[in-house]
């Protein structure tokens, strides 16, 4: 059985950030662990500041943020390509 990856989503829950989760649970696998995080909690923004989010949405992928959340919204092809919904 392979490891399952652990999938962050930073999310203020608004329409863009709604939109970001449906994606990321839509391509997920049945090996991706994935959590919703709100940065309305002191505690998920002092993750987020460690990761390097600048903007939300954002998604880390085993503890790294996905390259396409360095600076703009979550791309479908760069969330497969940092390895979500591959077993």
């Amino acid at each position: 059985m392979n490891a399952k990856h652990k999938i962050e989503i930073f999310s203020a829950g608004c329409p863009a950030c709604e939109e970001a989760v449906e994606l990321v649970k839509r391509i997920g696998c049945a090996s991706c662990d994935i959590t919703v995080l709100d940065m309305q909690d002191p505690t998920v923004v002092q993750r987020a500041k460690g990761l390097g989010v600048r903007s939300v949405p954002a998604v880390a992928i085993d503890g790294k943020l996905a390259e396409c959340c360095t600076g703009r919204g979550p791309e479908e092809a760069a969330l497969r390509a940092a390895g979500l919904g591959q077993p």
